[in-house]
């Protein structure tokens, strides 16, 4: 159970990391899969806005924590730490699924015809056979790297181990 533990977090970092690089990559001006993205977000990245740029660089360190985070579900804590960390990877875990399954639903109407969105059908494609599992992917790692260190606790409990 444990390996399968540190499978679910350590595959969670790397997708943290390989999110978060990718955004500094952007940020750096790299434009490589900018055009996947569509719609504003490309735009904004061909003009260089500052703002813009800014966020990029922001979403970037906020993706590094979220690996660093995961990292901590590695360590035993005490119960009151534990609950904590367990209910911020786990919602964490469902905000990440909920927000790209909304996109992927919405994208959906819009690749049907049900819905009019501005975007083009390169990026329509990309968002959703690509970008918005991709955020479901990690919302699933992380709900599944909370679950496990959660069950990690209750077995240490059950074994007599003071956590």
């Amino acid at each position: 159970m444990i390996q399968k533990k540190k499978l679910y977090i350590y595959s969670g970092f790397i997708w943290c990391v390989l999110f978060g690089v990718m955004s500094f990559y952007w940020a750096l001006g790299g434009m490589a899969g900018v055009k996947s993205l569509g719609g504003s977000i490309y735009q904004h990245a061909l003009k260089r806005e500052a703002t813009f740029i800014a966020i990029v660089w922001l979403t970037g360190f906020m993706k590094l924590g979220g690996g660093l985070f995961l990292l901590l579900l590695l360590k035993v804590w005490s119960i009151k730490v534990h609950r904590i960390l367990y209910y911020i990877a786990l919602f964490g875990g469902i905000f990440l699924v909920l927000y790209g399954l909304a996109n992927f639903v919405s994208l959906s109407l819009a690749f049907t015809g049900l819905l009019s969105m501005q975007i083009e059908g390169y990026a329509l494609k990309w968002r959703l056979f690509f970008w918005e599992p991709f955020w479901m992917l990690g919302g699933v790692l992380f709900i599944l790297s909370s679950i496990k260190f959660n069950e990690e606790k209750n077995v240490s409990i059950v074994k007599g181990h003071k956590i």
